[in-house]
């Protein structure tokens, strides 16, 4: 069956214009990944059921700003991997641009980790899979990162732990953030120095994506 001919086509093309640059080859990819996420969906509860019917939009375009905010980044790291939104959607990318790139994914589920192999195998995408907790995953982390992403994990707040030891050595960490994200903004910042930008978010205008550059601790008084 050709591409085109998918039940979910019209589906995709609103993702294809918003994202011109992405090849057709790596909207393959995705729609490997999309196939295996409804094949896997029963078992797994990858994703909110009620989001299944719009998947691209919700989950796939939403995703595609991630790797968008930080084009020139090989090198990933993605926490709370779950379903592989984002981290996944960011390995096709950085395939369509070479073999050079590579997302880290920890999970500490095995069935996702092992569904997250599944999908990386299948659409030929270079991630390595760490299936584990994050902080024993990342204590002593020796290789080079120049991207962090989580979506829908934790709190900003929580977020700065887990990724300051990145920023602070050169990333840059991108974090998708719900409508009170200005809430959770406040909290980070009373423990921690962050610079950050606020980009609106493509699929939702009242969500933003948050582009980090800082993360330091703030010493107690």
């Amino acid at each position: 069956m050709s591409f085109e001919k998918r039940a979910d086509y019209s589906q995709i093309t609103p993702v294809m214009r918003m994202y011109e640059d992405a090849s057709r080859e790596t909207f393959e990819r995705l729609s490997i990944y999309v196939d295996l996420v409804r094949k896997w969906q029963p078992a797994q509860n990858l994703i909110a059921p009620s989001t299944m019917n719009d998947i691209w939009m919700r989950h796939v375009a939403d995703s595609i700003q991630i790797q968008r905010s930080l084009p020139d980044a090989r090198s990933w790291i993605d926490f709370g991997s779950g379903a592989g939104f984002p981290g996944l959607v960011t390995a096709m990318l950085l395939k369509q641009e070479g073999d050079d790139g590579i997302v880290h994914m920890v999970e500490s589920n095995q069935r996702k980790a092992a569904f997250l192999r599944t999908v990386a195998r299948e659409a030929g995408c270079n991630v390595k899979v760490h299936a584990g907790r994050i902080e024993a995953v990342t204590k002593g982390w020796e290789a080079p990162i120049e991207g962090v992403s989580a979506r829908a994990l934790a709190s900003l707040q929580v977020l700065c732990g887990f990724s300051s030891q990145f920023v602070q050595r050169g990333a840059t960490a991108v974090f998708h953030k719900g409508q009170d994200f200005r809430r959770e903004i406040e909290e980070a910042s009373a423990d921690w120095s962050i610079d950050l930008v606020e980009k609106v978010s493509l699929v939702d205008p009242l969500s933003r994506v948050l582009v980090l550059t800082k993360i330091d601790p703030k010493t107690a008084n």
